[in-house]
């Protein structure tokens, strides 16, 4: 499978870099390597064996190239995806329109009880985001645990696989950008197991580190780290 195509990671673009020739036919995922949005965007690609159809262009975040914003993406966020004339965003959105767009094996299973089951989960996730870097404010460990146990519950409402909908989904990719990060930060900062009690936590997380398509796509683990020091701790 093109999942496992192990892929050179093209150089960031900042302001001096030379812009891609935009709107010439090819489809480009903008992106970052620590956005854990683009993150999304990036799996999905991977595992529909997308690498040859769907170019990287990682942008520099903390110092964007201007024609980004002039002429790609007004909002200046990144992901967005230029694809047959248009530029598309929302990581959502995106891997949404990637799974049913492209070929490669499909992200939403044919079952409505799971389709309806993956979507609520989707659904879910901005609240769950939220309450992670909310976390900061009080307690971590404590305000966390609800949210986590819910993680826990959700891996087990079907018995047929370690993933949320028994086979991968875009349910699996929707989170595991942030699940990872705050296991990161949470074992690092407050040496704290966000897996422990959890059983379904971290058999969902050894077989997402063992997915080809997820592998690839993972940042430097200190990055999220020294940014929570910073940006929420003060440090």
């Amino acid at each position: 499978m093109a999942t496992a195509v192990q892929e050179i990671r093209p150089p960031t673009l900042s302001p001096t870099s030379e812009p891609p020739p935009i709107f010439d036919g090819t489809t480009r995922l903008y992106m970052s390597y620590s956005c854990p949005f683009a993150q999304r965007v990036w799996i999905t690609r991977n595992h529909k064996g997308l690498q040859d159809k769907i170019r990287l262009v990682p942008i520099d975040l903390q110092n964007k190239p201007a024609w980004y914003k002039e002429k790609v993406h007004p909002e200046n966020k990144v992901p967005s995806l230029e694809h047959d004339g248009k530029v598309l965003a929302e990581s959502i959105d995106l891997i949404k329109y990637l799974d049913a767009t492209f070929d490669g094996p499909s992200l939403m299973p044919d079952d409505p009880a799971k389709k309806e089951y993956g979507e609520e989960l989707i659904k879910y996730v901005d609240t769950f985001t939220k309450d992670l870097f909310g976390s900061f404010r009080g307690d971590p460990i404590t305000q966390t645990s609800a949210s986590f146990d819910y993680v826990e519950n959700a891996l087990g409402k079907f018995d047929d696989g370690p993933f949320f909908l028994g086979e991968f989904s875009l349910v699996d990719i929707t989170y595991i950008p942030f699940v990872e990060r705050f296991r990161n930060v949470f074992s690092e900062i407050y040496k704290h197991d966000i897996t422990a009690g959890r059983p379904k936590l971290a058999a969902w997380l050894e077989e997402l580190n063992n997915n080809n398509a997820y592998k690839q796509t993972k940042p430097d683990p200190q990055e999220f780290v020294d940014f929570v020091k910073k940006r929420f701790l003060g440090q």
